[in-house]
C-alpha cells in the first residue's frame, strides 16, 4: 500500500498524508484525524527502511562478536537480529577471533558505510583502552564485556562473581587439584580467572599456574590441554571451563581418556549448550541469558540511534548456576 492509496481513500493530497503520518505541522486537526482514521482503517504501515533511505538514514546495523561457533554467541545473534528485524533493520555479522587488528577494520568498515549503530564484544585490547579509542559517529552498544569507559551502553552478566559461585561449588564436593582454562584475550575470560582465583585463595588453596590456564577459547587447544594435563603423575581432580567452545574440548578430552565423570574426573563449565544437558552425565554450568542480552541490547542501541543524547546504561542481567552430574550434584 502506497500514500497516493491512503490519499485517495481520505480524499486529500499525497503531501497532506506525508505531513500527517511525519507529524509535522501547519495540518488542521480535523484533516489530521481524517488520514488517521484512513490509516488505522486500512491498518497501513509505513515502510521505515524506505523513509530511512530517502533521510540518507542507514538501515543496518553491525553486530562485532568474537566467534559465531560459539554457543555463547549463537543465542545473542539470533535475538538481535529478530529485534532488528522487527524493527525494518538488517545485520552485518563480523567476527573478530579476538584479534584487535581484525576489530579495529570492522569497526572501520562499519564507520566507512555508515552503519546505523554497532553492537560489540570488545577484545581483551580494546576493553582495557575503551575510553581512548574513537569510533566516530554510530551509536554503539557494548555486550558481554565490561569496559573502561562507562559513557558507552553495556549489556553484561557479572562473570567475576559467576566464577566465584562456580567455584565455590566444586571446592563444597571436596575438590581441591581444580583446573582452570579461561579465554585469554577477552575480559570476560580473564574476570572468570579472576573470581576463579579469588576464591582458591580465600580457601587457602595455591594459585598453580600450571593448572590456572588462560589459553585460546577453541575447542582444539582446550582438548590438547586437558589431554596432556590427564596424564600428569598428579593429575586433576576437576576441571572449570569459562566458555562452551573450551568445555566441549575438555570434555572430549575427558571422554577420550574413557575416564568416568565425576568418580575420576569432576567437570563443570560455563555456557549451556545443546549437549551439556544430554550427555551422562549431564554437565554442571553457568547458564547466562544470552537471547536476553542480545534482545536488550538490540533494543538499547534502536532507543540510541532516535534519541543519541540518552543517559548510557550498563544492565547487568543474572546468570544461574545449573547443578548437574558432572561434579557429584544432583540431576
Amino acid at each position: 500500500m502506497k500514500l497516493k492509496d491512503i490519499a485517495e481513500a481520505a480524499g486529500v493530497s499525497t503531501a497532506t498524508v506525508s505531513r500527517v503520518l511525519g507529524n509535522k505541522p501547519n495540518v488542521r486537526p480535523e484533516l489530521r484525524k481524517q488520514v488517521m482514521d484512513v490509516v488505522e482503517r486500512l491498518n497501513y504501515r509505513p515502510n521505515r527502511a524506505a523513509q530511512r533511505l530517502r533521510s540518507k538514514q542507514s538501515s543496518f546495523i553491525g553486530l562485532i562478536v568474537a566467534d559465531i561457533q560459539s554457543p555463547f554467541f549463537a543465542s545473542v545473534t539470533r535475538a538481535v537480529e529478530d529485534v532488528a528485524q522487527a524493527n525494518d533493520y538488517s545485520v552485518i555479522l563480523c567476527n573478530t577471533d579476538e584479534d584487535p587488528a581484525k576489530e579495529q577494520m570492522y569497526l572501520e568498515m562499519m564507520q566507512s558505510e555508515n552503519a546505523a549503530g554497532v553492537i560489540l564484544a570488545p577484545t581483551l585490547s580494546l576493553s582495557e583502552h575503551f575510553a581512548v579509542k574513537k569510533f566516530g559517529s554510530f551509536p554503539m552498544v557494548v555486550i558481554d564485556r565490561l569496559v573502561s569507559d562507562y559513557s558507552v551502553d553495556m549489556v553484561l552478566i557479572d562473570n567475576n562473581q559467576a566464577a566465584q559461585d562456580l567455584t565455590k561449588h566444586m571446592l563444597s564436593h571436596g575438590y581441591k587439584r581444580i583446573v582452570g582454562l579461561f579465554g585469554e584475550s577477552s575480559a570476560t575470560g580473564q574476570q572468570r580467572r579472576a573470581g576463579f582465583e579469588h576464591v582458591m585463595k580465600k580457601a587457602g588453596l595455591p594459585v598453580d599456574e600450571k593448572m590456572i590456564i588462560s589459553m585460546p577459547a577453541k575447542e582444539e587447544a582446550a582438548h590438547e590441554v586437558v589431554s596432556r594435563l590427564l596424564e600428569m603423575d598428579e593429575p586433576p581432580e576437576a576441571v572449570i571451563t569459562s566458555n562452551g567452545l573450551l568445555g566441549a574440548g575438555a570434555f572430549r578430552a575427558i571422554r577420550d581418556k574413557e575416564l568416568p565423570v565425576p568418580e575420576s574426573v569432576a567437570f563443570a563449565s560455563f555456557d549451556e549448550t545443546p549437549w551439556s544437558s544430554m550427555t551422562r552425565p549431564a554437565i554442571t554450568v553457568v547458564k547466562q541469558p544470552t537471547y536476553s542480552i542480545g534482545q536488550t541490547a538490540c533494543e538499547m542501541l534502536l532507543k540510541r540511534i532516535v534519541d543519541p543524547e540518552r543517559p548510557t546504561r550498563k544492565v547487568v542481567l543474572e546468570s544461574k548456576l545449573v547443578v548437574r552430574q558432572s561434579c557429584g550434584g544432583i540431576l
